[in-house]
Order: C-alpha cells, then structure tokens, then sequence
C-alpha cells in the first residue's frame, strides 16, 4: 500500500512538474497576447488564430503594433515576409524603444524598400542616451519577401547584436568605461511599423512610391520576447547572471558568428556612418573604439 501510495505520488509530482515546466518554457500562441495595436487597426489583419499577421500599406494609410510591456536586457525576434517587387518608398521597420521624449535609447532595424531587380537593404541603428545618427545599411543576400526570415535583437550589459538568420550584421558594444553612451538604464518597448517614407528610403528619395502597385503587403509571426518586463520581473532585473542571454556564450561573439560578421561586412555592407568623412570629419568615439 505504501509502495503504491508513493508511485501514485511520484507521478503526481512528475505531471505537475511538466506542467509547470511547459508553463514557463510556452511562448504567446497569439499576437495579442503580447503586443496591441497602434496605429490604423484596419490596416492589420489577423492570420492563423492571430498566430501571424498581416500590415497593409496603402494610400489612406501604414499600420503599426507595440508589444503590451517594456523591456530591460532581453532577446526579441520575428520572422517577416517583407513586400514583393516594386517596393521603393516604402519602409518597414522593427525595432525597440524608450518611448521617452529627449533621453531616448532606441534599437532599429529598418527595411528599405526598392525597385522590382535591386536587393533589399536593411538598416540598423543605435541611439543611447538620446544620441543616435548611427546608421549602417547592408544589402540582404536573398529576396527577404519569398520567404520568412528570422530577424532579432540580442541585448545584455556587454553588446547589442542585430542578427539575420542568426547571423549578425551589426554589433555595438558597451563601450562605457571609455566614455561611450550604452543603453542599459531605461526599459524599451517593441515596436513595428509599415509606412511610406519616399523622401528618402529608396536611393535616397530618388525612387518614389508607386501607388499602382498599392496596397503593399507584409507579414509577421513568431513572436518571441525573452526579457525582464518592467515593471514586473524584480528579480529578473536584480540577477542578470541567471539570464542566459547575460551568460558567457552571448557576452561576445562565437569565433564562427566573428567569421559571419567579418563576411557580411566585407560583402554586403553598404553604408558604414563610421567612414562617411562628410558627416563625421572626425569619427565618433564608438567607431575608435572597434565594433
């Protein structure tokens, strides 16, 4: 009887510890679970149960979503389909941010639209401490609207990397010690947005948009945040040693993804603000500083 009161205990236990155990590993099933919209709620439709979502672009209107909570330290990914063919003029963006007026710490990714033949351009930027005008712009290495793509933010008190596919394009490094703003202070949102920006996404703002091809369309699923919420998460905050994204493997970059990095860079790299000489006679401080 005991012998049978203990086994009927032990799998009690066991079921219980794998229900707890998938509660903490589960990720949103929907959309909204974890973001709101905010902007043109019409012009955002919900796919699969609300486990994918398309923007819409046209003349009346773009479209844009938050995430429900802030973030301090964390990892966020999505994987977007952007517009097919001729997309000049138009830019959809990913990112997080401060959501504050003049002290605002901001993480972009930004995708550059184009004409029907040309590749599409990702561009990334850092604003600390208010401070931003850190533009970097690779050409992608296939057609991101064929197909999903995985694109994330990893950011802990040593580095924020920008990845695509898992490798990265874009890192900057926490260069405080030199005297050097780094985001680590205020929590960020995540943010996306589909709009129209003419005026200088595609070549500058020599290519416009052409409002025959409209409505423009792009897609969005798998939405994983993995951070310390604000408020919230105490301890979270408390003891970045128990994040893995704060752990030994993700302070620097792996020998393979510094091969990655030295390759996107020397390939597909168009635009660096750390060699334009017409800005910056002078470089700023992060560029001397290696990235």
């Amino acid at each position: 009887m005991e012998h049978n009161n203990l086994s009927i205990n032990l799998l009690l236990f066991f079921i219980l510890g794998v229900f707890n155990l998938s509660n903490v590993l589960a990720r949103p099933a929907t959309f909204l679970q974890d973001f709101r919209i905010t902007w043109s709620d019409n012009h955002i439709k919900q796919l699969d149960g609300g486990r994918a979502i398309q923007l819409i672009l046209d003349q009346s209107s773009g479209c844009g979503f938050a995430s429900r909570k802030q973030y301090l330290f964390g990892h966020v990914s999505m994987k977007i389909k952007l517009i097919p063919g001729d997309s000049a003029g138009t830019v959809a963006a990913f990112y997080m941010n401060s959501d504050t007026d003049t002290v605002r710490d901001e993480l972009d990714f930004e995708f550059l639209g184009n004409r029907s033949g040309h590749p599409y351009t990702v561009q990334t930027n850092v604003y600390a401490h208010g401070k931003g005008d850190r533009e970097q712009r690779v050409n992608l290495w296939f057609d991101p609207a064929a197909d999903f793509h995985t694109y994330s933010i990893l950011w802990n008190h040593h580095h924020v990397v920008f990845f695509v596919d898992n490798v990265p394009i874009r890192v900057y490094k926490n260069n405080e010690a030199r005297g050097i703003p780094y985001p680590k202070s205020q929590p960020m949102g995540i943010y996306s947005t589909l709009w129209e920006a003419d005026d200088w996404a595609t070549r500058g703002g020599l290519e416009k948009i052409d409002w025959n091809k409209a409505p423009f369309f792009a897609y969005y699923k798998d939405f994983d945040i993995e951070g310390c919420d604000v408020p919230g998460q105490r301890t979270c905050i408390s003891n970045p040693n128990n994040n893995w994204w704060e752990g030994p493997a993700y302070r620097q970059l792996s020998a393979k993804q510094a091969r990655l990095y030295r390759w996107v860079r020397t390939n597909h790299m168009i635009y660096d603000y750390c060699t334009d000489k017409s800005r910056y006679p002078v470089p700023p401080r992060e560029c001397l500083a290696g990235y």
